[in-house]
């Protein structure tokens, strides 16, 4: 009997420890990264019935019968899905504030209406030098305000398609470490705490993965993955030990397009997609932009060349350039303003060409145009931070209820380490009282 009772007791006491262990696991992972709690599940150990006529006794101790991770599939699946949109959300709202500021700071709506307005001034003294002078002044303003925004316009281009060209470094480097700790998942046995190590390792690379885009996983038995980028009809990126390669090809017009394995890829979700929209959605504005400037052009230099100068010669073009980024002077004197209608004499009051032109550019309407441009921004930076205020709602339920069913909560574990500690210790005093027990047996004689 004692010898049977050091022995159920001696089970006690590994079963105690080993969840002593995870428990002091779990607290000193509280804070790391991608770390799910984990727990040991226990089991009686089946033996023969402990006396002849008590054969539905067992009485043989306790066992592990395994290491738990306590991760839930679905809830990892919906914190990839909403994190991921949440991250198109973040890199759209950033791109097209950043579209925003660069239209409204260059002042190209100021400066139309201040041409526009010099214009005006003139008319009440064709003749006038420094009225003249006013309205080049405010040209060589306007076309630089148009050259500001065309730069900064490429400056926002250039820095979302470096950040995209990261982020696919970004998923190439994930994809190629996926693959290897789906090697390293294929070559262990079942309940070992160093696959729970792996198994979290895949967890975190699959979450981070989804921040950059749309993913389909799935799971094999022996805990690998396989993954197809751009949701389930997309490309496979990771497959067992094999990674593919994601890339990514910049247009003429600076769109970004994304390639696995040489197949094209459309991704709905992540920051590569947002980046991707964003791209899209400023070469559309920097079109607008250029045919604006172009517009303002040819109104300008159409009414020139209907005129006449201060000297009496045919009206020459004002502006030059086809787009934004080019448009310039194409003269500096004040006297090239073709106030006069044609055919008019040196010094001639005539306003005629001067109204002609101030009507194109009212019939052009560049002012209501840019105003327009200007609205659609503001209007797509509001609806986009209202979609991701209400995504991350979304998102951020999805990782509370993770965190709840997987993360560590220190009280929690603070009541176990107690509880265990007692098992470990009252199996501990059974050993003792077998021990005493045996002595007994010892002594008599």
């Amino acid at each position: 009997m004692a010898s049977d009772l050091l022995s159920i007791a001696r089970s006690g006491v590994k079963a105690a420890r080993i969840q002593l262990d995870l428990t002091a696991q779990n607290i000193a992972n509280a804070s790391s990264q991608g770390y799910v709690r984990r727990s040991a599940t226990t089991e009686e150990v089946m033996t023969p019935g402990y006396l002849t006529h008590h054969r539905d006794v067992s009485l043989s101790g306790v066992r592990i019968a395994g290491i738990t991770r306590n991760a839930d599939a679905f809830r990892q699946g919906e914190v990839r899905r909403t994190g991921a949109d949440t991250a198109r959300a973040d890199a759209e709202v950033a791109g097209l504030e950043d579209i925003q500021a660069a239209l409204s700071d260059s002042g190209v709506y100021d400066a139309i209406t201040g041409f526009e307005s010099t214009l005006q001034q003139l008319s009440q003294d064709p003749t006038n030098t420094p009225l003249r002078a006013a309205v080049i002044a405010s040209a060589q303003t306007m076309t630089n305000s148009f050259n500001i925004a065309a730069a900064q316009l490429d400056a926002v281009a250039a820095g979302q398609q470096s950040g995209a060209a990261d982020g696919v470094a970004q998923v190439n480097s994930l994809a190629a470490e996926l693959a290897k700790v789906n090697g390293r998942l294929s070559r262990l046995a079942d309940a070992q705490t160093d696959r729970a190590g792996l198994l979290d390792q895949r967890d975190l690379l699959l979450q981070k993965l989804s921040g950059y885009a749309d993913i389909a996983t799935s799971f094999a038995t022996d805990g690998s993955v396989s993954v197809t980028l751009g949701g389930t009809s997309g490309a496979p990126l990771v497959t067992g030990l094999v990674a593919q390669t994601l890339t990514a090809t910049t247009a003429a017009d600076g769109t970004i397009t994304y390639a696995v394995g040489g197949g094209t890829v459309a991704l709905a979700a992540g920051s590569l997609s947002g980046q991707q929209q964003v791209l899209a959605r400023l070469a559309m504005v920097h079109g607008d932009l250029d045919r604006l400037a172009d517009s303002v052009v040819r109104t300008v230099n159409t009414a020139q060349a209907q005129g006449t100068a201060l000297n009496g010669s045919p009206g020459g073009p004002l502006l030059s350039g086809t787009t934004a980024g080019a448009m310039g002077m194409a003269t500096t004197s004040g006297a090239a303003i073709a106030t006069a209608g044609a055919g008019a004499a040196p010094n001639s009051r005539d306003i005629s060409n001067l109204i002609a032109m101030r009507g194109a550019l009212t019939a052009a309407n560049p002012a209501g145009a840019m105003d327009t441009l200007l609205y659609q921004s503001s209007s797509a930076v509001k609806a986009s931070t209202t979609t991701r205020a209400a995504l991350k709602t979304i998102s951020d339920a999805a990782s509370t209820a993770l965190s709840a069913q997987s993360g560590v909560d220190l009280d929690t574990e603070a009541i176990n380490l107690t509880r265990y500690q007692q098992a470990f210790q009252a199996s501990g005093r059974v050993m003792q009282v077998a021990g005493t027990l045996f002595d007994a047996i010892l002594a008599i004689r």
